[in-house]
C-alpha cells in the first residue's frame, strides 16, 4: 500500500491521505476546491470555478501517480445543490474524456460549504 502526498494539491484537512494505491488501484480522498498553494477556497459561490479547483486538483494527485483522468474508472460527485448539475457537468467532461462510471448525489453540507466535491478510482500503469 502506497500514500500519495504531493504539494501541487490541497494537504488532508484530516486525519487521511490524499490518495492511496492498493493492487492496481489508486483511490483519491475527495477533493474540494481548495488553492493548493494558501488552502482558500476558490471562486466562493461559484461552482464552475470550483469545479475547475476540483478537476485540476485532482489531476494533480493522479499525475504524482503516473496516472491521467483517462486512466481513472470510477467517480464519485458530491454536489451541495443539485441545481447544478449541467454546469457541473460541462467543466466535468473537459477533464473526464473516457466517460468513466460515475455516481452523483445532492449533499446537506460538504467541507468548508464548498459547492462540489469529486472522488476517483483509477488504474495505475
Amino acid at each position: 500500500m502506497k500514500f500519495t502526498s504531493t504539494d501541487k494539491a490541497p494537504a488532508a484537512l484530516g486525519p487521511y491521505s490524499q490518495a492511496v494505491s492498493v493492487n492496481g488501484l489508486l483511490f483519491t480522498s475527495g477533493q474540494i476546491a481548495l488553492d493548493p498553494a494558501t488552502g482558500a477556497i476558490v471562486g466562493e459561490g461559484d461552482v464552475v470555478a470550483q469545479a475547475e479547483q476540483v478537476c485540476k486538483n485532482l489531476g494533480a494527485v493522479l499525475e504524482a501517480n503516473g496516472v491521467t483522468y483517462t486512466d481513472v474508472v470510477k467517480t464519485t460527485c458530491f454536489l451541495a445543490d443539485m441545481g447544478d448539475f449541467a454546469v457541473f457537468n460541462e467543466v466535468y467532461g473537459k477533464y473526464f474524456t473516457g466517460k468513466p462510471a460515475r455516481s452523483c448525489v445532492a449533499v446537506k453540507t460538504l467541507p468548508k460549504n464548498v459547492l462540489c466535491e469529486v472522488e476517483v478510482i483509477a488504474e495505475l500503469k
